[in-house]
């Protein structure tokens, strides 16, 4: 346990990840502060340190998870031309479900206060699951110019048909996230096609 008094180097991260431990092996119920800061290896005060309580934490969670997202699917459009266009769409998809992705949506939900701090940060600005929809729309539009997807094809409600999905499955997924690939290749092979109606071009 870190010696009292010991500056930690990023508090807010070791907090975070230790969340996400609890929430892969305890679920929901099992997320309280003795469990996140006994899994954080650190003081029980820690946590009220940096965060007005469980609510807050649970939110300022979220929020960073979603503007790491952002970051992460931000350049995507850039990567027109390159590689194979299902496996980009599934390599996003798959960031945006994330390891924790339907358990920590399940908490956040369960949260009256969090879903409301959450709320307005997204409508102050912060990123959130429109950033990656955005990001899609754009990549898509991309591919399509450079003819590897249909000239035809509705990039703004492909984007939104992926990323709706994804947000169905963070909130009503399985958390067992061994299923997550299948379930978004499928998903992505269903939606996306070439300009002969089979596989894009890689």
């Amino acid at each position: 346990m870190s010696p009292r008094g010991v500056a930690i180097v990023d508090v807010r991260e070791r907090l975070f990840a230790a969340a996400e431990r609890v929430l892969a092996r305890e679920g929901t119920a099992g997320l309280t502060n003795r469990a996140v800061t006994a899994e954080a290896d650190c003081a029980k005060g820690l946590l009220y340190n940096h965060f007005a309580d469980l609510d807050d934490f649970v939110a300022q969670l979220v929020l960073d998870r979603f503007e790491r997202l952002a970051a992460e699917v931000r350049p995507l459009p850039e990567q027109a031309g390159h590689g194979d266009v299902r496996e980009n769409i599934a390599r996003v998809a798959l960031a945006m479900l994330g390891t924790q992705g339907p358990a920590l949506t399940a908490t956040a939900m369960s949260r009256q206060a969090v879903v409301e701090r959450v709320r307005q940060a997204w409508e102050a600005g912060a990123p959130g699951p429109g950033a990656v929809e955005d990001a899609l729309a754009r990549y898509l539009e991309a591919e399509q110019r450079l003819g590897r997807i249909p000239a035809h094809a509705d990039c703004a409600m492909l984007a939104l048909a992926l990323a709706g999905t994804v947000h169905h499955l963070r909130m009503h997924g399985s958390t067992q996230s061994a299923d997550n690939p299948r379930l978004i290749h499928r998903l992505v092979a269903a939606l996306v096609v070439g300009p002969d109606g089979s596989a894009p071009a890689a």
